[in-house]
């Protein structure tokens, strides 16, 4: 028995002395357990359209005077939903391109104690008045209806600017004619809404020459 012991210990000793690990022959490694929930991986189509979706979305918050969706001051069922007009290709290519008028104010809302909230960093437009954009008007801002979707030709001959801390904007080289001015106000308690809410505001307005136009873009939260 001392014989057997004296021999694994020179064997033991010979290995360690050779630097040889024995415990890296009994751990062995974790094993792989594939997921049993599995996921698929998005479609070529899904990736390339994803920008797409966020950019519309992005443009409709913006663009909300003009595109779908109702005014505060709605009429008519949410439920229906009115076709735009043919876009009138001839009556927008007669439009001027240049001019040199200017369009200069202040947007903001009267709140029910008669306080102003200011429209802060909000894009306003500058749509000239044409058949089209006066369905839209007398529709979609006046009737408070949805609209169907508007034709991308009408960006082509929309102005834009963005007011500033104090609602303060300014539109430079605008071409005579007449206009909807559009902005949209976020406005929460201090309208007496349990939520922010985007209220827009639209007012015509008509540019001459090289005049300057100095508007109040305002409205009355009762």
């Amino acid at each position: 028995m001392r014989k057997l012991l004296k021999i694994s210990s020179i064997a033991l000793a010979a290995l360690l002395l050779s630097g040889c690990n024995i415990y890296r022959q009994v751990v062995l490694p974790t094993p792989y357990y594939p997921s049993t929930t599995t996921t698929t991986a998005p479609s070529v189509e899904q990736i390339q359209e994803q920008p797409i979706q966020q950019q519309t979305q992005q443009s409709n918050q913006g663009f909300s005077p003009v595109t779908n969706g109702q005014s505060t001051n709605s009429t008519t069922s949410s439920n229906t939903i009115v076709q735009r007009m043919p876009f009138p290709v001839a009556e927008y290519s007669s439009l001027p391109r240049t001019g040199s008028g200017r369009v200069q104010g202040t947007i903001y809302l009267v709140g029910p104690s008669g306080n102003k909230i200011y429209g802060k960093q909000t894009r306003l437009y500058l749509n000239p008045v044409t058949s089209y954009s006066t369905q839209w008007y007398n529709k979609s801002y006046l009737g408070g209806a949805k609209m169907s979707k508007v034709d991308s030709r009408l960006f082509n001959y929309l102005k834009f600017t963005t007011s500033d801390s104090n609602g303060k904007f300014e539109f430079l080289n605008v071409p005579s004619g007449s206009y909807y001015l559009i902005g949209v106000v976020k406005c929460g308690s201090a309208c007496g809404y349990n939520k922010v809410k985007n209220i827009r505001i639209a007012k015509k307005i008509s540019v001459y020459g090289s005049d300057i136009q100095s508007v109040e873009l305002s409205k009355n939260i009762n």
